[in-house]
């Protein structure tokens, strides 16, 4: 038995079924590489989920960390705050968009960022109806699920969702849904399911994430932001996956020039450490009443140290300028791939900076997804030393999700992998 067969018996045995994994067992990483419990190597172009757009252990984030734990490494905020905190919150307040008075709280998931971004939106408005997004992927958390736009894992089998959260359907040109059709589909909502003066947020991803990372036209985020104001509904960006320079600015939602009310970041806000932060007005920030929003480990002091490493990274090493190089390479790879004989599966390819996508598909005509064939690639790239993650409502788009750091030796490497993986998982299901 080897070491990863062990771990994953005792995986088995020990862990809830629910916690799906690989059977990568990580035992060190180090920037864009990853070795498991058989020693080998891996280029990571998962990197935790867009967690680690400095790559893996960086080593200011690894020295800001020893030097907070050498200070105190909890007291809950609540209890005796610290200065690093409020400097996290001032730094944010600073960069994200927006003219105006702003304020930050900070706790500990994606998840519990966009909670709290609805209990805010709720608190001002006096309101609680909510818009979402098919496709859209917002937290596991019982209000997370009922914003998620996707069944299969995340609502199946978990009952009844809470009242008052209804779906709009996301813009799609590929899968024939035009960003005029979205916006007739929500405006006759209004009309015939959902009062707009009971909705309290309206909340989207700039680029969706766990949907297929679908880009969100820019037009149609001007429009949402005229229908918000138009009704007085707070417009939530989710920044959790798109945020943090990965898109080649700091946050999606500035390729657009809209400027949302409220957004939610988390991932690769603190380069591997458990932090988020919802950011936004400060009156929409201020409305619940002291107490009513927190958490014992929010902006826990470890989190918050690399953090503030991460903004100084990104800001030196200029890793939003990194993010486009990186992207434009990854595209121009993939865009030739599709265009050879033979490669008839890859339907589209997409992405803003460094998150990008290929979706597979039995043939272009029809657009008829192929999940067994992507599940295939996956796997090719695996045994040939990438980790790659699939994604989308059809479960047929692989995500590339590189660190911002990584070495453009090892990018290259990544692509002849995906290029030899896509080959052989064709040429095997023929």
């Amino acid at each position: 038995m080897t070491a990863s067969t062990d771990l994953q018996a005792r995986k088995a045995a020990a862990v809830s079924r629910g916690v799906a994994t690989r059977n990568i067992y990580a035992v060190r990483a180090e920037n864009a590489e990853l070795w498991d419990a058989e020693g080998k190597r891996y280029i990571d172009f998962a990197v935790g989920i867009a967690v680690n757009n400095t790559g893996h252990r960086h080593p200011k984030v690894m020295a800001a960390v020893a030097e907070q734990a050498q200070a105190f490494t909890h007291t809950c905020f609540h209890v005796a705050p610290y200065e690093s905190y409020i400097a996290l919150a001032e730094r944010l307040n600073a960069i994200t968009p927006g003219d105006f008075a702003k304020k930050t709280m900070l706790v500990s998931s994606g998840a519990e960022a966009v909670e709290n971004a609805i209990k805010m939106a709720r608190a001002y408005t006096g309101r609680s109806g909510v818009i979402a997004f098919t496709g859209a992927f917002h937290g596991r958390t019982l209000m997370g699920m009922a914003l998620t736009g996707k069944v299969n894992p995340y609502k199946k089998n978990f009952g009844a969702m809470p009242a008052e959260v209804v779906h709009a359907p996301f813009p799609n040109a590929f899968h024939g849904i035009s960003e005029a059709e979205a916006i007739r589909t929500l405006e006759g909502m209004f009309a015939s399911t959902v009062d707009p003066e009971r909705i309290a947020a309206m909340i989207i991803e700039p680029v969706q994430g766990e949907g297929g990372f679908n880009i969100a036209p820019a037009g149609f985020l001007r429009r949402l932001r005229e229908i918000c104001d138009q009704y007085g509904i707070v417009l939530i960006a989710d920044e959790v996956q798109a945020g943090m320079a990965r898109t080649g600015k700091m946050y999606g939602f500035e390729h657009s020039g809209v400027v949302p009310d409220v957004i939610t970041m988390a991932k690769g806000l603190a380069g591997g450490f458990p932090l988020s932060a919802v950011t936004g007005k400060a009156e929409i920030v201020d409305a619940p009443h002291a107490g009513g929003v927190g958490g014992t480990y929010g902006g826990n002091p470890i989190a918050v140290a690399a953090s503030h490493a991460v903004l100084d990274v990104i800001k030196e090493e200029g890793l939003c300028a990194r993010a486009d190089e990186i992207g434009e390479k990854i595209r121009a790879r993939l865009n030739a791939m599709a265009e050879r004989q033979g490669m008839e599966c890859i339907g589209d390819v997409r992405g803003l900076g460094a998150m990008n996508a290929f979706e597979l598909v039995k043939d272009r005509e029809s657009r008829a997804p192929d999940a067994e064939l992507t599940s295939a690639v996956v796997a090719e790239a695996e045994a040939r030393g990438l980790i790659l993650l699939s994604c989308g409502t059809r479960y047929n788009v692989i995500r590339l999700l590189p660190p911002l750091t990584i070495p453009m030796d090892q990018l290259d490497e990544a692509l002849d992998i995906i290029e030899a993986s896509v080959e052989a998982a064709v040429q095997k299901s023929a």
